[in-house]
């Protein structure tokens, strides 16, 4: 892909992600559920609340209203893009087995956590899986090699694991995912490193975390 169409996802991203109160609410408590949920158990919203500068009622609020937030019966955030209940991703992370809602996700989170980890992920129609070893700074193991993701940026945030994360997947190979993608033309492959990089960005315009 070339770095223009890489330029226009990017901003296509940027824009879900700001688009309208949900989403901004979305961005800001984002990184900072990542980085509590990463320990591998439920996060309170007073612990949301201390690191955002919001009130823990107005933070429970908020969760009961983001799209796709997953809560426990408490009322406690089990998972936000990161999450504690088992998904086709496993994202594993200083000796603890967690999953994301998609593969942008397994790529993403790292930059946000600065920390190095390992996905698995099944390559949809062939379930061969996908494993990598990413650090924040980019990726350092795929096998296999010619491993690909899918992308789909939807219009608005609304419906956002549906809209989005449901289209986010690894491929074992571009071949793969030709049969996927040809029901799909508003979906594009990415090498595993332009979407690291997307990521990468995205952590930086959109969530205040690392450098682009």
């Amino acid at each position: 892909m070339s770095a223009a169409d890489l330029d226009v996802l990017s901003s296509k991203l940027s824009r879900l992600f700001s688009d309208g109160p949900q989403a901004e609410a979305f961005s800001r408590l984002l990184p900072h559920a990542v980085v509590r949920l990463a320990a591998g158990r439920p996060v309170t919203p007073a612990e949301l609340a201390a690191a955002t500068g919001r009130t823990a009622a107005e933070v429970g609020r908020l969760l009961q209203q983001l799209p796709g937030v997953e809560l426990d019966d408490a009322g406690n955030l089990v998972g936000m893009g990161l999450t504690l209940r088992p998904t086709p991703h496993r994202f594993e992370v200083e000796g603890r087995s967690l999953y994301t809602w998609c593969a942008f996700d397994a790529l993403l989170f790292p930059v946000i956590l600065g920390k190095t980890v390992r996905v698995r992920s099944p390559c949809p129609g062939t379930e061969v899986p996908v494993r990598a070893r990413v650090s924040p700074a980019g990726l350092e193991e795929l096998d296999p090699p010619e491993a690909v993701v899918s992308l789909r940026v939807p219009d608005t945030f609304e419906n956002l694991r549906g809209s989005f994360c449901g289209f986010v997947h690894f491929f074992r190979s571009a071949s793969a995912a030709a049969d996927w993608l040809s029901s799909r033309p508003d979906a594009v492959v990415l090498s595993v490193d332009e979407a690291f990089a997307l990521g990468r960005r995205l952590a930086c315009d959109r969530f205040g975390v690392g450098s682009s």
